[in-house]
């Protein structure tokens, strides 16, 4: 509880505060391992996400864009989940997309993508940028033997999609 309130007064009161930090989550060291953890964590992510006017139980469509950098196996969330490569332009194109995950790409094109989404209530993951300062919701760090991810407040802030505080619980409940 403590912890949610921090987060609604940070995200008001302290934007120079916007980055959060997570807590971790042990990682098995195989190419599985790094794959089941992260699924795990962005299937946790995903549920605490909530787009406006759309039932919380509804199939999300998340595209992925550059190349990811921690596994090429990305499935979180089973059957209410589907996950297809895209490009940029495809993306800002309207590719009807709830979740965007960015894997490494071109500065300019993270540019594009993260103004376009601004006004949108699209998630943004990246597992390219673990101190989380160009403008995705969410960014994954990953190490060999754990996962962690941080929390840009300041992105969140500025769409329609709405993220429960108590996500920051999901780094270390697996």
């Amino acid at each position: 509880m403590l912890a949610s309130l921090f987060l609604i007064g940070t995200l008001f009161a302290a934007p120079q505060m916007s980055i959060q930090a997570a807590s971790q989550t042990i990682v098995e060291d195989s190419a599985d391992g790094r794959a089941r953890a992260v699924n795990r964590m962005l299937g946790g992510i995903i549920s605490y996400a909530r787009w406006p006017g759309k039932p919380a139980n509804m199939p999300r469509s998340m595209c992925i864009v550059g190349a990811p950098q921690m596994t090429n196996r990305i499935a979180p969330g089973g059957p209410t989940v589907s996950v297809r490569r895209m490009t940029v332009a495809g993306i800002t194109d309207d590719g009807g997309c709830d979740i965007i995950f960015m894997g490494r790409m071109p500065a300019a094109d993270r540019l594009r993508l993260i103004g376009w989404v601004r006004s949108r209530p699209v998630l943004t993951v990246t597992d390219d940028d673990a101190a989380c300062v160009h403008g995705a919701m969410f960014c994954l760090d990953g190490r060999r033997t754990s996962l962690s991810f941080s929390v840009n407040l300041d992105s969140i802030g500025r769409g329609p999609l709405r993220i429960d505080p108590r996500v920051l619980k999901i780094g270390g409940s697996e």
